[in-house]
């Protein structure tokens, strides 16, 4: 585990998050199994296939990360130029193309004997969707926690903003389509524009519009803060609904999980040391390093859960999935904190 001083940047809620997805979880089984009025009720609230509850519950949750983007960092993108090579080549060239690598091994091949060929399909779309997102927002924290640097962490996050507004739904359907999974366009697009295009746009208004009438300090100090517990509110209430539709499935395989988890996990330790290593080799100090590496790695689970649940729906694998990716975020995620404050002697400590 990360020590006191490594987890002093990271919320109580953040910290203990996968405390939080586990009770959580646990919660919505036995509502599924015991109380199953309760998701046949919150199921009659549903336009073009998506949960009206649900919605709302993710926008509560992308809506305050959004406003931490800063489009006018994007200004200091040559300040960094190499480190935002690595980033980007890493997050879009590599992570969704590893990710899908690795889990089609363990769910076609690895768990064949376990796990049917039509549940393993759908376990890979949610991990491509994974695959495909990586952070926007938890970013900010692995940063902090390894003493990256601010201004580039800013830009990274920026970019990779914009970048997802074009390559999301091209990879995604490029990686569903050769998989065989019947990949329906226009939900996939609508997708991004309500959980991507349009939280991103309210959140430049509000930083717009605040900044202008009470200034930059009070945005940043005090309006954001006072989203702090918005974010895990919506997302540990998503989960609870989500596994009241999945509660039956869940307790006949609850092996599944761990077996979504082991992919997932190898697939987060890859991905850090592609671009940390690539770092190292281009000479790079940790500051950019170590954000460069927590990017990529860490995902942006709430798009991928969203995305799940309005491709494929509540009750699917892929939704599971993605779900799956949000229990392992904050141990794995802290666990590579670790590593790269303890490796900070590979780099020269002169700042690029």
């Amino acid at each position: 585990m990360a020590s006191e001083k490594e987890s002093s940047g990271i919320g109580f809620f953040e910290r203990y998050l996968t405390v939080w997805v586990l009770l959580c979880m646990a919660a919505g089984v036995l509502i599924g199994v015991y109380l199953p009025a309760i998701p046949d009720f919150l199921s009659q609230f549903e336009y073009a296939n998506v949960s009206i509850p649900v919605a709302i519950l993710i926008w509560l949750m992308i809506y305050p990360m959004m406003l931490k983007v800063d489009f006018h960092s994007i200004k200091q993108v040559g300040q960094n130029p190499r480190g935002l090579v690595v980033t980007w080549i890493t997050n879009w060239l590599i992570k969704p193309f590893t990710m899908y690598g690795i889990a089609m091994f363990f769910f076609y091949v690895v768990y064949q004997a376990i796990i049917p060929r039509d549940l393993a399909r759908q376990y890979l779309a949610g991990a491509v969707l994974l695959g495909a997102a990586p952070c926007t927002a938890m970013v900010f924290v692995w940063s902090h926690l390894t003493k990256g640097n601010p201004a580039y962490t800013l830009v990274q996050v920026a970019t990779n903003d914009l970048i997802i507004l074009v390559a999301f739904v091209p990879i995604v359907g490029l990686l569903l389509g050769i998989s065989g999974i019947s990949i329906p366009w226009m939900t996939l697009f609508l997708s991004v524009i309500l959980f991507v295009v349009i939280p991103l746009g309210a959140g430049w208004f509000s930083r717009v519009i605040i900044t202008r009438k009470r200034g930059l300090d009070y945005f940043e100090n005090t309006f954001i803060p006072k989203f702090s517990n918005v974010t895990i509110t919506g997302l540990l209430l998503t989960l609870i609904i989500i596994f009241s539709f999945q509660g039956q499935t869940i307790v006949d395989n609850p092996i599944n999980i761990v077996l979504i988890a082991i992919p997932l996990i190898i697939q987060t330790f890859l991905v850090f040391f592609v671009a940390y290593l690539w770092a190292k080799a281009w000479k790079l100090p940790h500051d950019i390093a170590a954000p460069a590496g927590m990017i990529g790695a860490s995902n942006f689970f709430e798009l991928a859960v969203a995305v799940a649940i309005s491709v494929f729906g509540l009750s699917s694998g892929a939704t599971i999935a993605t779900v799956v990716g949000v229990l392992v975020e904050v141990p794995v995620m802290l666990t590579l904190v670790k590593i790269a404050n303890r490796t900070k002697k590979w780099f020269p400590t002169k700042t690029a």
